[in-house]
This record gives structure tokens, C-alpha cells and sequence, in this order.
């Protein structure tokens, strides 16, 4: 195996075990500094319960993941690595947007508090007092809190189909891997679903449209 490969497989241990010592870190802290996190009767994290997950728990812990990662890999790879996540967990467990939404916005917050801060201890407790001022989602409720994150590096649809006369009639959300017809784009745009398009009357028809702003991710690729 060559040097490359090996160094290759050692970066991505590193990182996946930054992730689990982070996590770890998180819910200790979030139990000894904000309020106590159930256990299993061996002492474990009760993750079952129910407590961890979409959550106050579920928001710090992304949020600190994301900051410690910041931290120690900078903040595009922290970005990077937050959004693979999220994309995995629509092809693996088919999660729904909203609770994407959550963890998106709170790694985003998380990455911002790890460029302010030097260590870990500096870190968990400035995200302690951003979750205490409602800086971070707490619930993918989002009738509760209707705040959308839209600061995507990765585009979040393209175009897969045009008629013959260039109209973009097939549209696929790349980070949950669902092809839409142009109604039902037109629909979900409506409803809020993606706050970064809109919709315009071309030639007597509703038609997703890229909002024009600089966002990146607002862009239909």
C-alpha cells in the first residue's frame, strides 16, 4: 500500500474519530453545565430515549461537533463534512427536511463559534450561551421555528431534463436525492420547502427560478 493510500486511511480514521471524541464531549458537557442526560443502567448514553434527538441535546451536539472540527480542520472542510452527513442520512434513512434544516443551521453556528474560539472548553461554553439566546434550533418543528438555512456549498437542485425549446421541466434536490417534475418544484417552492427559489410566469407558465441574490446554492445547476 502506497504512502498516499495509507496516509489517505489515516486522515479519514482521524476523522471519524474527532467526531465520536466530540460527540462524547458534548453530551458530558451539555449534562454537567445545562441539565443531566439520561443513561443505561452500564452508564452509557440512553440515545434510545429519545432525549438526543431532535432536540436541545441534538443541537448543541452538532454544533460543537461542527466547531470542534472547525477548530482543528478549518472551516470549509467543517462545512464539507457537515453537508456529506446530511446527504447520508437522506439516502440511508430517508430524514425529513426539516430536521436537515436543524442540523445544517446549528453546524453552520457551530462552525462560527469554532473560528471565535481556541479550545474546547472555550468552545462548548460559547455555544452554551448561544443555545441560552435561542442561537441554535432546538426542534425541527417548524412551526415553532421557521428559520431556514440556506448557506449551501453544495447546490441543492439542479435541473436534469429540458424541453426541446430549453425549458427546465425535471429538477433533482441533490441532498435527498428526489426528482420533481416542474409542478411539483413549483409546489414545494410555494409552500416554503426552498426559500432560495422562486417561482416567475414565463410565457404563461409557473416556473422555478433561482433567486438573484450571490448565494451560490440559490443557483439551479
Amino acid at each position: 500500500m502506497s504512502e498516499q493510500v495509507i496516509d489517505l486511511v489515516q486522515y479519514f480514521q482521524d476523522l471519524i474519530g474527532t467526531r465520536e471524541e466530540a460527540k462524547n464531549e458534548a453530551y458530558k458537557y451539555f449534562n454537567d453545565n445545562i441539565r443531566a442526560l439520561p443513561k443505561t443502567e452500564s452508564g452509557d448514553w440512553d440515545i434510545a430515549s429519545g432525549e438526543f434527538s431532535n432536540s436541545d441535546v441534538d443541537a448543541f451536539r452538532h454544533a460543537y461537533v461542527s466547531g470542534i472540527y472547525t477548530q482543528k480542520y478549518q472551516e470549509l472542510t467543517a462545512n464539507l463534512l457537515g453537508q456529506l452527513n446530511e446527504i447520508l442520512g437522506d439516502l440511508i434513512r430517508q430524514q425529513p427536511a426539516e430536521q436537515k434544516n436543524m442540523d445544517l443551521w446549528n453546524n453552520k453556528v457551530g462552525r462560527s463559534h469554532g473560528n471565535l474560539t481556541n479550545s474546547s472548553k472555550d468552545l462548548a461554553n460559547s455555544l452554551k450561551k448561544e443555545l441560552t439566546s435561542g442561537g441554535l434550533i432546538t426542534t425541527a418543528d417548524q412551526e415553532e421555528d421557521s428559520r431556514i438555512y440556506e448557506d449551501f456549498l453544495i447546490k441543492p437542485v439542479r435541473v436534469i431534463k429540458e424541453s426541446e425549446t430549453g425549458r427546465n421541466i425535471r429538477f433533482l434536490d441533490v441532498l435527498s436525492n428526489r426528482k420533481m417534475t416542474r409542478q411539483q418544484f413549483v409546489s414545494k417552492i410555494n409552500s416554503g420547502e426552498y426559500p432560495g427559489y422562486t417561482v416567475a410566469m414565463i410565457n404563461n407558465l409557473e416556473t422555478p427560478v433561482s433567486k438573484s441574490d450571490s448565494n451560490f446554492g440559490n443557483n439551479l445547476g
